[in-house]
């Protein structure tokens, strides 16, 4: 049986301000399997925006162990941070994150492009993951013209065209109206079907309740870990 796609074991991170010690995760311990479909909740201030950056390479925790796909990346230096980001994980955020100056197709490319691939296999990648996102008839628009749904579509396309074992997703529907967070979500519920893990981090009982699995935190601990 492969090991969950990730593990956290003890996990604590602290940050010094000034005089002040914050403990922002306080011993979070727990598994998540390949095809899980995972919402991470909290109110503010209850270590959400830590574990996102934690089980995204951003950041290493002050102490404990993260494995993800079975390889500890706790301790790992910048560099290998960095390329475990690039090859195992994709990213959706609040904001997409694009570049404003680069088309749909070539925002599509930037994870396959840090990869090292030549430029005709990245152009045909990014071509068939903005087709899977429905953008097939918008490769050559600009951000600016496109609304927030179909930014988000690029963003998604980008997140899975290095095929990563782990998507994460930060509030991927809080710039969106109720009919373009609803579309949103349902692109989330069909990669989940094809077998991509998914991690949801949200405030939104809309957007949580297509998990699966819905995990709260409360100053900095575990509250509560359900099947939904």
């Amino acid at each position: 049986m492969p090991p969950p796609i990730v593990q956290l074991d003890n996990l604590h991170k602290t940050y010094q301000i000034g005089p002040v010690t914050v403990e922002a995760l306080r011993g979070v311990t727990l598994d998540i399997l390949a095809g899980d479909y995972v919402s991470i909740m909290g109110p503010s201030g209850c270590g959400k925006s830590t574990m996102l950056n934690l089980l995204g390479c951003l950041d290493r925790p002050t102490s404990g162990r993260y494995c993800l796909g079975g390889e500890d990346v706790s301790r790992m230096n910048d560099d290998a941070l960095s390329a475990t980001r690039s090859a195992r994980l994709g990213f959706v955020f609040q904001s997409y994150n694009l570049i404003q100056q680069l088309t749909v197709v070539e925002n599509i490319e930037i994870p396959l492009f840090y990869q090292g691939q030549s430029e005709e296999e990245s152009r045909a990648r990014a071509h068939e993951f903005a087709a899977r996102v429905g953008l097939e008839d918008r490769l050559d628009h600009k951000p600016f013209e496109l609304s927030g749904g179909q930014q988000q579509r690029v963003a998604i396309a980008r997140a899975l065209v290095n095929d990563p074992i782990l998507i994460l997703a930060d509030e991927p529907t809080g710039n969106l109206d109720s009919n373009s967070g609803a579309e949103i979500l349902k692109v989330f519920d069909e990669l989940n079907a094809q077998g991509k893990t998914m991690i949801l981090v949200t405030h939104d009982p809309t957007v949580s309740s297509h998990a699966r699995r819905i995990i709260r935190l409360r100053d900095g601990r575990v509250e509560s870990d359900v099947l939904n």
